[in-house]
């Protein structure tokens, strides 16, 4: 399959950060395809070298990545030929926002994971939740890791949830990381 791209392209490791982003966009009123901006998930953290070297630095673009991967998105940035000595502050300043852990955990901290609970259990899913808490090495863990585990676990739970967890926002609560995004595009 070939992606085509608009003239603006927001570079995001995975599909669940995908739907995420073009969700919170629908819901803020945004028509990301009306205003030439596609999204696109790499399949990786590490593909971002390859991909922003396809693109010929022909078109604008920015992105989102987890906190983990900011070195390897820094460093195919600054190969890029769009800075050098590149930190998080001048990541930003080219459209590059990192996320503190990833994104599942920004969007659970924003909401808080008893939202989050009341999510799961409006989705069908509270009884996996349970499942995974009884489990010796996630008893006595933080609810917040245990929420995070659990989007991560299960197949494809976490590209379910991105739409779920980015519904029940408040624009008040929107994570930093997409807020900023979303300002820059």
């Amino acid at each position: 399959m070939t992606t085509v791209l608009s003239p603006t392209t927001v570079i995001v490791e995975g599909i669940s950060d995908r739907i995420a982003v073009e969700t919170l966009a629908a819901r803020l009123g945004r028509d990301l395809d009306g205003e030439g901006i596609s999204v696109v998930a790499i399949g990786g953290a590490q593909a971002i070298g390859n991909f922003l070297g396809r693109l010929g630095g022909q078109m604008r673009v920015a992105g989102l990545c987890d906190a983990g991967e900011e070195p390897g998105f820094r460093r195919a940035l600054e190969r890029g030929g769009l800075g050098t000595g590149l930190d998080r502050a001048a990541m930003e300043k080219l459209g590059f926002f990192v996320c503190v852990r990833d994104l599942e955990d920004e969007l659970i901290r924003a909401l808080g994971p008893d939202v989050v609970e009341e999510v799961v259990a409006e989705h069908g899913d509270l009884r996996p939740l349970r499942t995974l808490q009884k489990q010796a090495a996630w008893q006595g863990r933080p609810q917040q890791d245990q929420l995070r585990r659990f989007m991560g676990s299960g197949g494809r739970r976490k590209i379910r949830y991105a739409r779920f967890l980015v519904d029940a926002l408040d624009a008040a609560q929107v994570p930093r990381p997409l807020r900023g995004l979303l300002a820059y595009i």
